[in-house]
C-alpha cells in the first residue's frame, strides 16, 4: 500500500509538472506574439491583380508579396484593410496605417510626404483604346475624353499634356470608379481612352469580356517600377522590407508571384532594389 501510495504521488508530480511546463510553454508563445509590432497595411482591394477579393479574403500581387514580406517574421504582425484610394495616404498621414500597396508608382510630390520600399514590381503602361478608334498612338489623344483619377501618375501625366496642349486639351472627367467600372464605360462608347498599366487592363479586358477594346504599347525610357509606401516616421520598417525584398528578387519568389498574378516576370533585377530617392 505505502509503495502505491508513493507511486501514485509521483504520478501526480508528473502530472502536476507537465500542467505547469505546458501553461508556461502557452504564455511563452502568448507573449512572443504580443511582443510583435501590429501593422496596418491600406489597400484599395478592388484592382485586379494587384489587389482584390477572392471568397472573401484579399489576394493579389501586392498583398502576396506582402504576405511573403512578413511571413514567420517575429517583429511584426500585418493585418490588411481594405480603402479607398485617397484614404491610403491620409490613413499613412495621420498613422492609422503604417504601410499600403496598390499599383503605387513613384511621383516626387509622393516622395516628399512618404517613404518607399524598393520596387516590387514592373507595370508598362498602355493605350486602350475601342477598336475602332481613330486614335492609334499617345500622340493622338489630343481632344479625345478618358476618366482619371485625381491624385493618380496618370491623371498628373495628362494634367500636364494639358498645359502643353492648351489649344486642343484632353477632356479630364474625373471620378472615383474603380479602373474595372472606368474601362466597362470605355468598352460602352462612353470616353475615347484610358492609360493604364498593362497588367491590370489584361487581367480585367479577359475577366470581363470586354471585347470592343483594344492595346496601344507606350514606350518608355524609364522602366514603369511599382512599390509599397510607408509612413514617414517607418525607417526601421523601411529597412526591414527592403531586407526582405531582396530576399525574394534572389531566392525567385518575386518573380514566381508576378507570373501567376501579373502574367509575367514583371520584376526589377538586383541592380534596380533602389530606394526611388536613391537614383
Amino acid at each position: 500500500m505505502t509503495i502505491m501510495k508513493k507511486m501514485l504521488g509521483i504520478t501526480g508530480l508528473a502530472l502536476v509538472s507537465a500542467t505547469l511546463l505546458a501553461a508556461c510553454s502557452s504564455k511563452s508563445s502568448s507573449d512572443a506574439s504580443s511582443d510583435k509590432k501590429e501593422l496596418t497595411f491600406a489597400t484599395v482591394g478592388t484592382t485586379a491583380p494587384f489587389s482584390y477579393e477572392e471568397s472573401g479574403k484579399l489576394t493579389g500581387y501586392d498583398i502576396e508579396v506582402a504576405k511573403a514580406v512578413f511571413k514567420d517574421s517575429d517583429k511584426y504582425k500585418v493585418t490588411f484593410k481594405k480603402t479607398e484610394w485617397s484614404s491610403i495616404f491620409t490613413g499613412l498621414d495621420s498613422g492609422k496605417y503604417q504601410l499600403g500597396g496598390n499599383n503605387i508608382s513613384y511621383t516626387k510630390e509622393r516622395s516628399a510626404k512618404y517613404l518607399y520600399s524598393y520596387p516590387i514590381g514592373s507595370t508598362p503602361s498602355v493605350l486602350v483604346v475601342p477598336k475602332d478608334s481613330d486614335i492609334t498612338s499617345y500622340d493622338d489623344i489630343a481632344g479625345h475624353s478618358t476618366q482619371v483619377v485625381q491624385g493618380t501618375t496618370t491623371a498628373a501625366q495628362l494634367e500636364k499634356f494639358n498645359t502643353e496642349n492648351s489649344s486642343k486639351p484632353v477632356d479630364l472627367n474625373y471620378t472615383n470608379e474603380n479602373i474595372t467600372q472606368i474601362l466597362t464605360n470605355l468598352n460602352d462608347g462612353k470616353f475615347d481612352f484610358k492609360i493604364f498599366d498593362a497588367p491590370t487592363v489584361n487581367t480585367i479586358i479577359k475577366n470581363q469580356k470586354l471585347n470592343n477594346l483594344k492595346t496601344i504599347e507606350l514606350k518608355s525610357d524609364e522602366q514603369p517600377f511599382i512599390y509599397f509606401i510607408l509612413g514617414q516616421d517607418q525607417k526601421d520598417l523601411q529597412s526591414f522590407v527592403n531586407k526582405r525584398l531582396k530576399t525574394l528578387q534572389k531566392d525567385g519568389t518575386l518573380s514566381d508571384l508576378a507570373q501567376k498574378y501579373l502574367g509575367g516576370d514583371y520584376v526589377p533585377n538586383a541592380k534596380e532594389l533602389t530606394i526611388p530617392s536613391e537614383k
